[in-house]
């Protein structure tokens, strides 16, 4: 019985068996394919070519980062590959790609922007699938914002894991599977409480803290239009046209930045303070967090706070 579930499970058991017979080990795209179905079980159910669209939506996902960004695109091409070889029509990633990725630089939000953004979610109309994600945006987008979650953790919350008398979250969909506790700040348990509120009128018994429709968790797909449609009300661009693409996992940087440039203010050390950070974020390595100063404002850089010759050790091995 295959351990997969999406449309493409009897293509990926299949490209394995074919890799283990040539005595390749399974276990070496075992781990990125498990994660590739689960995407593609939740965002396209129903799609069993392998496609442009979701090759790339997969690697832009939130649960990739930059450091793994090269063995998922390595593990796609491979299963591309492998169903062009038998003869089925499938998109077959190019090597070229990895290297263009990696890059990117996160965008941080200015004040005035945030707050642009969070009015244009606070006014988001009637969505006609999923009616009452005009009532969970504000409150997702808050809550990944002000507790520095990834996104992934927003949306798959569940809610027995949120303490609304004490603020408390227990984050258990974690990149490296190991939980966490955060705390809500007291404006965000007073959101989250009246949002419950709400939430029982449109999903009473459901298990999601942020149910779709149907009850389950919604998609990467959904939450990540939402954020586009409001990021370009929030600029005022025109048509479909965005003047910066920016990334649900966007708000998680900008809590790290403002959390060490409030920390500056304050006239603390950061090489002291990035620990507590490491923890609250669930990194896995302290160079994880020493990353965000790398992408501080460039009046900041020559801050004291910042021991240089510590920092400069841990930037080979940064991972977002």
């Amino acid at each position: 019985m295959s351990e997969f579930t999406s449309a493409f499970a009897r293509k990926i058991d299949a490209m394995l068996d074919y890799r283990t017979t040539l005595g390749y080990k399974r276990e070496t795209h075992l781990a990125r394919l498990r994660s590739f179905d689960r995407f593609c079980e939740e965002n396209f159910a129903e799609q069993s070519r392998l496609t442009r669209e979701i090759v790339h939506a997969w690697l832009d996902g939130e649960t990739i980062s930059l450091s793994g960004l090269s063995g998922a695109a390595t593990t796609i091409r491979q299963l591309g590959k492998y169903l062009d070889g038998v003869g089925e029509d499938a998109y077959v990633l190019p090597n070229k790609f990895t290297s263009k990725r990696k890059s990117f630089m996160p965008y941080i939000f200015t004040d005035d922007e945030l707050s642009a953004l969070f009015a244009a979610l606070d006014d988001l109309p009637a969505d006609k699938n999923e009616p009452f994600l005009n009532e969970i945006a504000p409150v997702l987008f808050r809550l990944i914002y002000t507790c520095g979650l990834r996104p992934g953790e927003g949306r798959k919350l569940l809610l027995e894991n949120v303490n609304l008398e004490s603020g408390e979250i227990l984050i258990t969909s974690t990149k490296y599977k190991k939980d966490r506790i955060v705390v809500m700040s007291d404006d965000m348990l007073l959101l989250c409480r009246k949002y419950d509120v709400r939430r029982n009128i449109f999903a009473a018994g459901r298990s999601c803290f942020f149910p779709a429709s149907d009850g389950n968790i919604l998609t990467a797909q959904k939450v990540r239009g939402v954020l586009n449609y409001a990021w370009n009300i929030a600029t005022r661009c025109p048509g479909n046209l965005i003047p910066r693409r920016v990334r649900v996992y966007d708000l998680r940087h900008r809590f790290a930045s403002a959390c060490l440039n409030r920390w500056l203010d304050e006239g603390r050390d950061l090489m002291v303070m990035l620990p507590y950070l490491r923890a609250y974020m669930g990194h896995d390595e302290l160079s994880e967090t020493a990353y965000y100063i790398h992408i501080l404002p460039e009046n900041l850089m020559m801050s004291p706070s910042i021991d240089w010759g510590v920092f400069s050790k841990m930037l080979p091995e940064v991972a977002l």
